[in-house]
């Protein structure tokens, strides 16, 4: 059975573009610069240095992931799911935003609910 081909909007590839770029920066960094992350992971989780290492391969491999056709609907639910895993470190800052001074105030706070944003902006994706 012949799958009929969709036609998207040039601001849908454009949108998919900047996303894979996005998580493959993110990746990148989380796998360059991990004390930043080391300082805002609650001391709740356990193997933070291990948590950071494979947070940023998921995220790495979630950019590449979405920029190729046959694995984007995969791709694109894996960064939901991995939104949803980074969430209590979003919480655990709006709860305790004493212990990350080097972070303004009003980063900490728009953190939390970019997730929902950036949660449906994959999902946008996780259809063929």
């Amino acid at each position: 059975m012949n799958r009929v081909a969709v036609r998207r909007s040039r601001l849908y590839w454009i949108s998919l573009a900047v996303m894979g770029v996005f998580y493959i920066a993110a990746g990148l960094n989380h796998l360059v610069t991990p004390q930043f992350y080391l300082a805002v992971m609650p001391p709740y989780i356990p193997w933070p240095d291990a948590v950071i290492l494979w947070s940023g391969i998921a995220e790495l491999l979630g950019g590449i992931g979405v920029l190729v056709p046959l694995t984007r609907p995969m791709a694109a639910w894996g960064i939901v799911l991995m939104l949803a895993c980074f969430l209590p470190v979003h919480v655990n800052m709006c709860l305790h935003p004493e212990a990350f001074a080097h972070i303004p105030l009003w980063a900490i706070w728009v953190r939390l609910p970019l997730q929902i944003p950036l949660m449906l902006w994959a999902w946008l994706y996780t259809r063929t």
